[in-house]
């Protein structure tokens, strides 16, 4: 099978930040009736990998597909299209995605009419699309984080051209609305207020797929919240890769701190977002947060290391310091904060004393929980690129030793949560106990109580009874 190359990675064009203004689509597709008849009584299947925005793109992958009247499917030998959407911020999460095609790939040996297609952050590096397009033959469709609007063209493309297609552009990106949504579920909803990076932290592969910062239109985003409040959503979360940097790129004098502000005054009951980048933390933002009650206190704020000199190397534009004296305002601001983070171990050359100063910050700050990582190095990024004395023993030492201080503090905040009662959105049946329900309280832990599927959606209370670190059990009050 030949392979039509439309775009190709080019991380040296994806670093590209000269001033442009950003470009608003509206979704279109020159194909959509064609394909609505090639995918009558067809089903998908969808396999998502990563963040926050890797599960919107999903939702709206799935939106798109669902509109050309494909049904979706949670079993892949069934299914007419396959899509893995990947990840690349973490190497596991890309060996994750090579195990799954190994998997996969016998279902396009037994069925050439089978569209297989790879898309998101891992196949907008130019190494890794062509180590896949080489072990890989099997997968005839590639497309970035930038083509997802172009779905139904290239789709249609793949089903009647006997090619593998890649489509995976690196470019700025532009803000595409007006594309259909399949959402999770009726409670609960991600809503993207801007996309792309424009920190490049060192270690970090995201700006490079992800494009620049650029912004929705205020109006948009409010017209969105809009639409789920009156959907009787009982929580938003406001999502972006720097959400706090949200407006700087437009001109339409509108902050974070406006999005937030203006959604709480509409009333739905729940508000939180990620992530937010300490840099891009204001002051403005931490008074709107601690004024409205629906705005939840419960904020991930990445530190990534306690040491400055790391944070130098990292090009994370604050130093402990700064950090700390970010965390002291939000907390002398906003009554019951609840913080977590994210803490990468075994940096390039990290000292026993710079990994130390990690342990003192966690002790000082008491996060309620935290994402932790050995430094995983990304080809493209400056910190790639640097010589690394550091043995893999020492790290899995160090991440061991920085996960038992956490938890000293994670166990201890948790305990203060016996005997009291908290509000807790209902997710479900519990993944560890089909006995029981599960669901968030307004500081996001994690809590397991009996009662009925009815609730599932609805914001009931209950009263913690036990406490398993990382989850709570508890018991409904009046049933």
């Amino acid at each position: 099978m030949k392979t039509k190359i439309i775009h190709a990675p080019d991380l040296a064009k994806a670093r590209n930040r000269t001033k442009e203004e950003t470009i608003f689509l509206s979704s279109s597709s020159k194909h959509f009736e064609e394909m609505k008849k090639l995918a009558t009584g067809k089903k998908y299947f969808i396999h998502t990998y990563g963040c926050q925005a890797n599960i919107r793109d999903e939702e709206t992958m799935r939106g798109v597909l669902e509109s050309l009247g494909y049904e979706r499917s949670f079993v892949p030998s069934e299914s007419d299209v396959i899509i893995l959407n990947t990840c690349a911020v973490r190497e596991n999460a890309e060996d994750k995605v090579y195990g799954e095609i190994g998997n996969l790939k016998k279902l396009r040996k037994q069925n050439k009419s089978i569209t297989f297609a790879i898309c998101g952050c891992v196949v907008e590096q130019p190494e890794i699309l062509d180590l896949l397009m080489t072990k890989f033959p099997e997968i005839n469709l590639f497309f970035g984080t930038h083509e997802i609007h172009l779905l139904v063209d290239l789709l249609y493309q793949a089903k009647t051209e006997d090619v593998r297609l890649v489509c995976v552009e690196s470019k700025k990106g532009e803000v595409v609305e007006g594309l259909p949504t399949s959402r999770n579920n009726s409670y609960k909803a991600f809503v993207n207020i801007i996309y792309g990076c424009d920190k490049f932290c060192t270690y970090c592969i995201v700006p490079y797929t992800r494009g620049k910062e650029r912004s929705r239109k205020f109006s948009d985003i409010m017209e969105e919240v809009r639409e789920l409040k009156k959907a009787n959503y009982q929580e938003i979360t406001f999502l972006g890769q720097n959400v706090n940097a949200y407006g700087k790129d437009l001109d339409e004098g509108h902050d974070f701190a406006d999005v937030l502000e203006e959604a709480a005054k509409m009333g739905i009951p729940r508000i939180r977002f990620t992530t937010s980048h300490p840099w891009d933390f204001s002051s403005k933002m931490i008074d709107v947060i601690a004024k409205y009650d629906n705005i939840m206190k419960c904020i991930h704020l990445p530190v990534q290391s306690g040491s400055s000199e790391v944070l130098r190397l990292m090009g994370r534009r604050y130093s402990r310091e700064d950090y700390l004296r970010l965390v002291k305002e939000m907390r002398d601001k906003i009554p019951g904060l609840s913080l977590s983070t994210d803490i990468i171990v075994g940096f390039p050359n990290e000292t026993e004393e710079q990994f130390d100063e990690t342990l003192t910050l966690v002790d000082e700050v008491k996060y309620e929980s935290a994402f932790t990582f050995i430094y995983s190095p990304r080809k493209g990024t400056p910190a790639a690129k640097l010589v690394d004395n550091i043995t893999y023993e020492t790290k899995s030492r160090r991440f061991k030793e920085l996960v038992k201080h956490l938890e000293v503090h994670i166990e201890k905040d948790a305990a203060k949560y016996i005997g009291n009662t908290y509000k807790v959105l209902v997710d479900g049946v519990s993944k560890t106990d089909s006995n029981m329900l599960s669901g968030y309280t307004e500081s996001n832990k994690l809590v397991h109580f009996k009662g009925d599927e009815s609730l599932v959606g609805k914001i009931v209370d209950v009263k913690i009874t036990e406490s398993h670190t990382y989850s709570l059990i508890g018991e409904l009050v009046n049933g």
